[in-house]
């Protein structure tokens, strides 16, 4: 059985990767599709994911079936079709809209650092995520979401917040995930136990 490495993704049979990096430690679930993708370290999918041209932080959590930063189709033309822009699928003496792309490809999604994106939930192009932050399963996040926020529905709505701001931006500061491999071996313990205040106070400054 293959393991987690700090050298190379760990990436599970099916998946179709193009253009994409990533960090120590990360896990891509079987038949995901990646395109303009990077992940940063200990981030991971599960199966059947669908990420395109994003940016995931280090320690981000998302579930099945996630699609983040799903492409659209031109609302201010008079097809929606993509000959427009597949062209050279259609026509011999026809080119691919390069322009298009660019437009497409420079629209990213930015999911944060110790985030979770449950079953089936969409982040859709020019959203951020902010670290800290959850969206529940079957959520559609259209606008961005603030640190350590919970948002649900369709679209997606805060709920409440995950943590007292306070402690949020004083794990913020902390940035844990920066930390080397072994100094979080090492709060492993404090990490399983410690009540986050708590946690806070042995580690920062």
């Amino acid at each position: 059985m293959k393991k987690l490495s700090s050298s190379e993704p760990l990436i599970h049979e099916g998946c179709s990767i193009t253009d994409s990096s990533f960090g120590a430690f990360v896990e891509i679930g079987k038949n995901s599709t990646l395109n303009n993708a990077t992940f940063g370290d200990y981030s991971y999918c599960s199966r059947l994911c669908d990420i395109a041209n994003a940016e995931i932080g280090k320690f981000s959590n998302i579930a099945s079936f996630v699609r983040i930063g799903a492409t659209d189709h031109p609302l201010d033309r008079a097809s929606l079709h993509h000959f427009m822009y597949r062209s050279g699928d259609y026509w011999e003496d026809a080119e691919h809209d390069a322009d298009f792309f660019a437009h497409r490809k420079s629209r990213g999604a930015w999911i944060g650092h110790d985030t979770w994106l449950g079953h089936a939930c969409q982040v859709k192009p020019d959203v951020s995520v902010g670290d800290g932050a959850v969206v529940a399963s079957g959520a559609i996040v259209t606008q961005d979401v603030d640190p350590y926020t919970i948002v649900a529905g369709v679209p997606a709505k805060p709920i409440r917040r995950r943590l007292d701001p306070a402690l949020a931006d004083r794990l913020i500061a902390l940035a844990w995930w920066d930390w080397p491999h072994d100094r979080i071996r090492g709060a492993l313990e404090d990490f399983r136990a410690l009540p986050v205040a708590t946690f806070i106070e042995k580690y920062e400054g």
